[in-house]
């Protein structure tokens, strides 16, 4: 794990396209995740924004994020893959390699687990052509998974090689998930982690869930569950995950700020995270070393 795993969501900034790039490069970030929107709704049209992500030399970490995907059938089913096959398109276009995925709150959707693998499935056999990945996450509030060992099951079920489960500490400190179940994950399924905290111990309704998720979130060490985030990193460390993390933050008091002065608040929490694996790896080097030595 280095600074280079690390990237901001563009989520996170405020103002324009431009304006999150510049200021996630000048953090010192080298990547970012998009939402489509960011790509969509650029005032100079989708060419231009897609020239300009690529000019900016920042590598695009992920487009977010298909929702109410999964579990449905007939007509909304085919109007969902037809969204999906024009998203699975952004991605080519900037060249981001992942879609995200997030458990669907519909009540249409069913609740069949082989149901729900066959569509992850058929969704990343539709991203393979194009060079993309399919991330599935499960939203803490998802109707049918919202647990991270729900999202890993489809995954496993579905046994796609461009199919991997997305790790979102938010929902897994929200649920109060046990984190043993992280151990049996392999590393080469896990499409992304991304990391965020919030400031109180307990969430007390839905309400105050969504409220937190979606306005509330503040970055690693800035929050109140630093012991198991820390936790969480280093059994993904142990279990040998190199990949990305990203910094999913929703916080209506940083988009009243400048975006650099967001960003390097990002960037001295990517530097906390790291802290947090380099200690436990060196504590635990330094006791198999005493351990080692003849008494």
């Amino acid at each position: 794990m280095n600074l280079g795993n690390f990237g901001m969501d563009s989520i996170t900034l405020a103002g324009p396209l431009e304006s999150k790039l510049q200021a996630s490069k000048a953090a010192g970030f080298s990547q970012i995740m998009l939402w489509a929107k960011d790509l969509a709704s650029y005032p100079g049209g989708l060419d231009q924004a897609v020239r300009l992500v690529k000019e900016s030399g920042i590598r695009v970490t992920g487009i977010q994020v298909m929702r109410d995907f999964e579990g449905l059938s007939g007509a909304l089913h085919e109007y969902k893959l037809d969204i999906a096959k024009n998203m699975l398109q952004l991605c080519k276009a900037v060249g981001a390699p992942l879609l995200m995925v997030c458990s669907t709150t519909s009540s249409h959707a069913d609740s069949d687990m082989s149901l729900i693998a066959r569509h992850l499935a058929k969704l990343a056999t539709l991203a393979v052509p194009l060079g993309v990945k399919v991330g599935f996450e499960a939203l803490s509030w998802g109707r049918h998974i919202n647990q991270y060992t729900q999202s890993w099951e489809a995954v496993a079920l579905a046994d796609h090689a461009n199919l991997g489960v997305v790790l979102d500490s938010f929902h897994i400190l929200a649920n109060n998930s046990e984190l043993d179940s992280l151990d049996d994950i392999p590393s080469h399924k896990i499409a992304l982690v991304q990391l965020s905290d919030y400031m109180w111990r307990d969430i007390r309704s839905a309400e105050e869930r969504l409220e937190t998720a979606r306005h509330l979130r503040v970055f690693p060490g800035e929050g109140t569950h630093s012991a198991e985030l820390s936790e969480m990193l280093n059994r993904l460390d142990r279990g040998g995950y190199r990949g990305d993390f990203s910094f999913e933050v929703f916080n209506d008091d940083y988009l009243q700020l400048p975006p650099e002065i967001v960003g390097r608040r990002a960037y001295q929490s990517a530097k906390w995270v790291t802290d947090q694996v380099l200690r436990r790896s060196l504590n635990v080097r330094e006791k198999q070393t005493r351990q080692a030595l003849p008494a």
